[in-house]
């Protein structure tokens, strides 16, 4: 499920000073309201309209209050309105400190198990369905990243092909095979092709080949004494061959992006809708954007300029990664849409999806 997160940009200006410690039982209340209404309606609220919802407290007071917080930071005035709205900075100052998160109805389960888990259905094809499905139930774009190649490596060799040529091999357990033509040093004899072929056979058999490289960086280099340079170098060139190959064939699914014109307050900015548009032709930022989910334990949530890739449109995107039975993360799931998405009921959806996701990835599901 969803845990806080911290934003690298900084806190907000009353963060500094503690979060939502520093706010009083009043402002708290107010802040609070504000915000909940402004994410049901999308509408700046005033404080007739607070006074009208239960707060016990003068015009006047509410409306000191709600200076207090637009001095924070964390509210806005309305262009077209006395009514104050959040800024992305209260925002997610209210998701981290005082959104409350349910979980997904039987019916949204039922839905979600039956139209992945579909009979004969593909994992490939349960992709593509998974972000139709979160599109329509979000109301945003529905966006997956499809899996980082995870098979162990069964085989790893060094072919010449010519005198500055050289064909890298690799074939892993699932039967696959990547081939990465590569240039050749001077002098590189087929002594040392094998040399370099033998070291990553020993160190990479069985195992996923992300995951060797991201350990093996220490390991070549206290081995550099015993390999050949040249041998060195083509471990290193042959490692980044193969995984550069696996990002580039990698793919990006998005769907619903109709359902980001349906929000009035974008619809209403067409240059916001154009860049919101151009960022979803961002393949590679996108995929970057969401492999660093990877890095939670759950779902995640960027807001604003929390991402440099939606600091223009001003959009909000919650996503959570699915991952194999032993834990290790393989793709990510999520949904693109206005700062305003509706949190409380999204973030479980995001959830739930994943963890289908992830038991299809396993065949878990029958």
């Amino acid at each position: 499920m969803y845990a806080p997160n911290r934003s690298p940009f900084g806190p907000t200006p009353l963060a500094a000073g503690g979060g939502l410690a520093a706010l009083d039982g009043r402002a708290r209340d107010i802040f609070r309201r504000i915000v909940e209404s402004y994410l049901e309606t999308g509408d700046p609220v005033g404080s007739r309209t607070l006074s009208r919802g239960g707060v016990h407290l003068s015009p006047a007071s509410i409306r000191n209050t709600m200076q207090d917080l637009t001095l924070a930071g964390l509210l806005a005035a309305s262009h077209s309105s006395a009514g104050r709205i959040p800024t992305h900075a209260g925002l997610r100052l209210f998701v981290d400190g005082l959104l409350e998160i349910g979980d997904i109805g039987a019916e949204e389960r039922r839905e979600i198990d039956g139209r992945l888990a579909g009979r004969g259905r593909g994992f490939e094809e349960a992709l593509d369905e998974a972000s139709i499905l979160l599109s329509g139930l979000a109301g945003g774009a529905g966006i997956v990243a499809s899996p980082v190649h995870d098979a162990g490596v069964k085989h790893v060799e060094f072919v010449a092909l010519g005198h500055d040529q050289a064909l890298a091999v690799l074939v892993g357990d699932d039967g696959s095979v990547e081939n990465r033509i590569m240039p050749l040093a001077a002098g590189v004899t087929p002594s040392t092709l094998q040399e370099a072929s033998n070291f990553l056979n020993a160190r990479l058999k069985g195992r996923p080949l992300a995951e060797a490289r991201s350990e093996m960086g220490a390991e070549l280099a206290a081995a550099r004494q015993a390999l050949d340079a040249a041998a060195a170098r083509l471990v290193e060139d042959g490692m980044a061959a193969w995984s550069g190959g696996a990002e580039r064939d990698r793919s990006l699914i998005v769907r619903g992006r109709a359902n980001l014109l349906q929000d009035r307050e974008t619809a209403e900015d067409l240059e916001r809708v154009r860049v919101l548009f151009d960022d979803l032709e961002q393949k590679e930022q996108l995929i970057g954007l969401l492999d660093g989910v990877s890095q939670a334990q759950g779902v995640r949530i960027f807001i604003g300029a929390e991402t440099r890739l939606f600091s223009l449109s001003g959009s909000a995107v919650i996503a959570a990664p699915y991952m194999t039975g032993r834990q290790r993360v393989v793709g990510a799931i999520g949904v693109i849409g206005p700062a305003r998405l509706n949190y409380a009921r999204v973030i479980p959806l995001v959830d739930y999806t994943a963890r289908v996701l992830g038991r299809m990835l396993d065949g878990q599901d029958t």
